[in-house]
């Protein structure tokens, strides 16, 4: 799979919004790629919403907890290795299972935490959402980013670009 690249626009209202959208599902941009957030209140009708990976934290937090708790177990495994418990003997095994289950627990914690933080990467907008002003997120592949910002800008110069995020994970 080729990567993505997420674009930033600040549009005016909805009708811009929705113009927007059917454009970029013209040019074969998936639904799910579209994400549209506004201040509490703002009736989106069936427009696509941001949804929790992309208002909270939840994504950064898992990919910091999949790499610590995976770090911290395959070192728990080496440790069972180096110094195996009475009676006990400890293999490669240890170290697979131990990098296997950190990281699962450290995602699982990590998750659960950014869960409940709102994204960090969405501070800069907050001011332009409590104006009214809608943030539109697009996941393009990063061959094309350029298109899409000069295609957008050309056919609705009231749309403002932002600018684009790195790489968007495969997940989730």
């Amino acid at each position: 799979m080729r990567g993505l690249k997420r674009l930033y626009f600040l549009v005016p209202d909805v009708d811009t919004a929705r113009k927007i959208i059917d454009e970029l599902l013209l040019a074969h941009v998936p639904y799910e790629h579209i994400h549209l957030l506004a201040r509490a209140g703002t009736p989106l009708e069936d427009l696509p919403q941001a949804g929790i990976t992309q208002q909270t934290d939840v994504v950064p937090a898992l990919e910091r907890g999949l790499a610590v708790g995976g770090t911290l177990g395959a070192l728990a495994g080496l440790a069972a290795l180096a110094f195996p418990p009475a009676g006990v003997v400890a293999a490669g095994g240890a170290i697979l299972f131990g990098a296997l289950g950190g990281a699962g627990f450290g995602a699982w914690v990590s998750a659960m935490i950014g869960v409940r933080l709102p994204n960090s990467r969405l501070e800069r907008f907050e001011g332009a959402l409590e104006q009214g002003l809608l943030l539109m997120m697009i996941d393009v592949p990063r061959d094309r980013v350029e298109e899409f910002q000069d295609t957008i800008k050309s056919h609705h110069p009231e749309a403002e670009i932002e600018g684009t995020e790195p790489t968007i994970p495969a997940f989730p």
